[in-house]
């Protein structure tokens, strides 16, 4: 709207402007800070009844916001010395702390993690949550963009896995 009024090449359309930005996430830059030392930011409007929605908005939140990990470690137990672990995981600021404890009620599965820069993380690392929730949620579920490109690798690694491809020498050489 502010541009199709050309709003925001007035000083008042800039200062609109600065006032939304620094309302968001890391606000304003230093040097912004200093260059306009008078912004207060626009006041948040405080959304308590946070879950989700439906499985397609959780898609789509998937599509944004989505990772999908293979971790392959060394290993003492395993015959080739190496094991391989799927994670699932979306990562938000602490603010929406209540999101992704709604994830973990939503999917039944996945735990809480605060990483060590304050970000909340809905993780999943479990093999049979992975494989049957989580493979299940986002087959009837699609996500969208590029992110289905490395949903369908990490959906390859699942089936190796699940067939136990992933133990042979040549499964490896897959991965």
């Amino acid at each position: 709207m502010m541009m199709k009024r050309k709003e925001h090449i007035t000083q008042g359309g800039l200062l609109t402007i600065l006032s939304l930005r620094a309302s968001l996430n890391l606000g304003l830059s230093e040097a912004l800070k200093t260059a306009f030392p008078n912004i207060i930011p626009v006041i948040r409007p405080k959304v308590d009844n946070i879950a989700v929605p439906h499985g397609e908005w959780l898609a789509g939140f998937t599509s944004g916001e989505g990772c999908f990990f293979v971790f392959v470690s060394k290993s003492l137990t395993h015959a080739l010395g190496f094991r391989a672990q799927l994670v699932f995981q979306i990562t938000q600021h602490p603010r929406d702390k209540i999101l992704i404890e709604s994830l973990i009620s939503y999917l039944g599965c996945g735990r809480l993690v605060t990483s060590s820069d304050g970000k909340v993380q809905f993780r999943v690392e479990k093999f049979s949550d992975n494989s049957d929730k989580i493979l299940g949620f986002l087959g009837s579920h699609k996500i969208r963009g590029v992110k289905f490109e490395d949903f369908k690798d990490w959906s390859a690694v699942a089936k190796l896995m699940r067939d136990g491809g992933i133990w042979l020498q040549k499964g490896w050489i897959i991965l």
